[in-house]
């Protein structure tokens, strides 16, 4: 039977349950990467020392998980996804291993960044997987679960890291990956089905070297920027400049490249193009302000950093219904361009909301703000893949599914920075009188306010409050133009049945260029 003719029932088939099983473990063991080591970072800096090395631990696995989701995307289109989901899987275990072995800091750093290594090839070819097995309106429902796993790795990460400390040690954090990992790599050996054809390829390894440079380079300076360095100091500057020449000799390699690990046709495509610019800026306004609820959490209200992490459920709640609802919806209409729509228009409110919140906001209106704010990102994350895998040449489905997740974290990343400057700024200058020489929080924790006179405490926690207003108004901002972009997407009905490619009278004179330029026969399973 063709691919075009596979009924939708496909899916029901044993194989193809325990396929999406293994693909969701393999999306929490990423996601759960990043979240996971957050609350265990003092006590691991306590036991190796190194404590000017201790963002890195974070920035090694991010930068790493970046820089090489969109070249694991075009890997999976030219090789096959079960080859490359399995070294991915390989190398990430392997990270894991070495972390949990590690004696110094810089080992760790090391380790972590070979852990990212993989982790990004886990997140984007896992989700790849399913485009070759589920029909495009059925996999609404599965993305919106695996959007799910990402919010649960949200709030259980920082709280499995702290009960992992508190009763084992540090190094069960990695070691934990390894027989969940085992687990799905053996599932995934069993049942999913490697690509049989074989074709001449042209890799293209210019690209892949100046991609990373680019991203790499960028990624870099809006993680340090502000922290470690001051915006305008010539080692950001530099790296900025650094990441604006890399990106220009690789938008000129890809337009000569013969199989492009980024093709250009994929920006004039509306959905992609639209979709991606969505997500971006949810995922800055998301981690940019994610960030500081906690933080907020433990100081204006008292709480531990335990509890904090359990005060942020409602968020999860509304990011996991949100997900799974806007995707049980795409399956049984078919239609998708009204979620996001929606949802960025409850992210606004919701982030409007969060800034006005000052020291006696009672714990219930917080809860029902966080409800809001996880219920307008939760749709953009499942729509944005499924929409995306719909719209392009199956022989890109990989390389476009990893834009989405590359999209998504640079805009996290630059979301994280910002806020954080502008945080650090408005606290410093509300700050300067109360407490002379103090930079943004570096001069006070929560032990160090609840010490303070009360007068004083009261003070610097009103302060406190007053910093946090223009992150989340800017946050609301940037949803409100996320909402804007809504009305550019164009709607293309999900298939119900799995298809070689858009039908011809669906595509744009672009993606007909695209599905030419990448010359790789398309398979139902690959």
């Amino acid at each position: 039977m063709p691919p075009s003719d596979q009924p939708a029932s496909a899916p029901q088939e044993p194989s193809v349950a325990l396929i999406i099983g293994a693909v969701a473990a393999t999306l929490l063991l990423a996601s759960l990467g990043q979240t996971i080591v957050s609350t265990a970072l003092p006590t691991i800096v306590g036991q190796l020392g190194g404590l000017d090395h201790l963002t890195w631990v974070v920035i090694a696995y991010l930068l790493s998980s970046t820089v090489v989701a969109p070249i694991y995307g075009k890997l999976g289109d030219l090789f096959g996804r079960k080859v490359v989901l399995q070294s991915a899987i390989v190398i990430f275990l392997v990270g894991a291993l070495l972390s949990a072995l590690a004696s110094t800091m810089t080992f760790l750093v090391v380790a972590r960044a070979i852990q990212g290594l993989g982790g990004g090839g886990l997140m984007v070819v896992a989700m790849t997987v399913v485009a070759d097995i589920i029909p495009p309106r059925q996999r609404g429902k599965i993305q919106g679960i695996f959007a799910a796993v990402f919010g649960v790795a949200t709030v259980v990460g920082p709280l499995l890291g702290g009960f992992i400390v508190e009763n084992l040690s540090w190094q069960w954090i990695f070691l934990i990956n390894i027989p969940v990992g085992l687990l799905a790599l053996g599932v995934i050996a069993v049942a999913l089905k490697p690509r049989e054809e074989r074709v001449k390829r042209k890799v293209d390894y210019a690209g892949f070297v100046l991609l990373s440079g680019a991203l790499t380079t960028f990624v870099l300076a809006t993680s340090l920027g502000g922290t470690t360095y001051p915006w305008m100091s010539i080692q950001i500057v530099g790296l900025l400049v650094a990441a604006a020449v890399f990106l220009a000799a690789f938008i000129w390699t890809e337009a000569r490249a013969a199989e492009p690990v980024l093709p250009l046709q994929l920006f004039r495509n509306n959905t992609f193009l639209v979709t991606n610019s969505i997500g971006f800026l949810v995922g800055m306004a998301m981690f940019g302000s994610i960030t500081f609820l906690p933080m907020y959490l433990q100081l204006a209200k008292g709480v531990s950093p335990t509890d904090s992490a359990l005060q942020l459920l409602p968020m999860m709640v509304g990011l996991i219904g949100g997900s799974m609802v806007s995707g049980f919806i795409m399956t049984r209409t078919g239609r998708y361009r009204i979620l996001p729509r929606a949802s960025t228009f409850v992210l606004t409110i919701g982030m409007l909301l969060l800034a006005t919140m000052s020291l006696d906001t009672p714990s219930w209106q917080i809860a029902g703000f966080m409800l809001l704010v996880g219920i307008g990102i939760g749709p953009v994350n499942s729509v944005s893949v499924t929409a995306t895998q719909n719209a392009v040449p199956r022989a890109l489905v990989g390389v476009a599914t990893a834009g989405t997740t590359l999209f998504r974290q640079i805009g996290g990343s630059i979301g994280v920075s910002v806020f954080g400057a502008i945080f650090s700024s408005g606290l410093a200058a509300r700050m300067g009188d109360l407490l002379p020489g103090s930079e943004g929080t570096a001069s006070f924790d929560a032990s160090a306010v609840a010490a303070m006179p009360p007068a004083l405490r009261e003070q610097v926690l009103e302060a406190f409050a007053g910093a946090l207003h223009p992150v989340f108004f800017v946050a609301a901002a940037v949803a409100a133009l996320a909402f804007g972009l809504t009305f550019l997407l164009e709607e293309r009905p999900l298939s119900n049945t799995l298809r070689e490619d858009p039908p011809e009278a669906e595509l744009d004179a672009a993606e007909q260029g695209a599905a030419s330029i990448s010359g790789v026969p398309a398979t139902a399973t690959r």
